[in-house]
């Protein structure tokens, strides 16, 4: 299992070990025993907004957007060690306001979204009730034993 980094933000990324162990956790959580790959690129809000309304056509800014490589993620051929998982983008400027906005930390905030992240590589949504409720919770056991509430 491998998280790989690429910051296009100018900030100090402290917080490898925490990716590390919610990587690990959700692989827990899910049953997951394969080695993956994910990337996780640091970007401002110009560049997220740019990337949301390419592939989304959403004209605006967000706070995290990920694009699996694999539709199915449990699908591995036989010589890969490890499977690409794909990338999951970060806006570094909406996590910080969002941060402030919901009264806890940057670091949770920047964990919680890469979670989010990562549950969408895995397969996870939220477009409608029963699904956001899974997510949301998954989310919840995932993120609360490592970054707390």
């Amino acid at each position: 299992m491998s998280v790989h980094i690429e910051n296009q933000y100018d900030f100090t990324f402290e917080f490898q070990k925490e990716f590390d162990e919610i990587y690990k956790r959700t692989k827990e959580v899910l049953k997951k025993p394969e080695h993956y790959v994910v990337s996780v690129i640091f970007v401002d809000d110009k560049k997220i907004h740019e990337i949301n309304n390419t592939y989304r056509h959403m004209d605006r800014p967000t706070d995290v957007i990920s694009f699996a490589l694999l539709d199915d993620p449990d699908f591995m051929l036989p010589e890969m060690e490890e499977i690409e998982l794909g990338d999951i983008f970060i806006s570094i400027d909406t996590c910080k306001e969002q941060a402030i906005a919901y009264g806890h930390s940057f670091k949770r905030e920047l964990c919680f979204l890469f979670t989010h992240g990562l549950l969408h590589l895995f397969g996870y949504d939220h477009m409608n009730e029963a699904d956001e409720k899974v997510m949301f919770a998954l989310q919840k056991e995932i993120l609360d034993e490592i970054v707390g509430g």
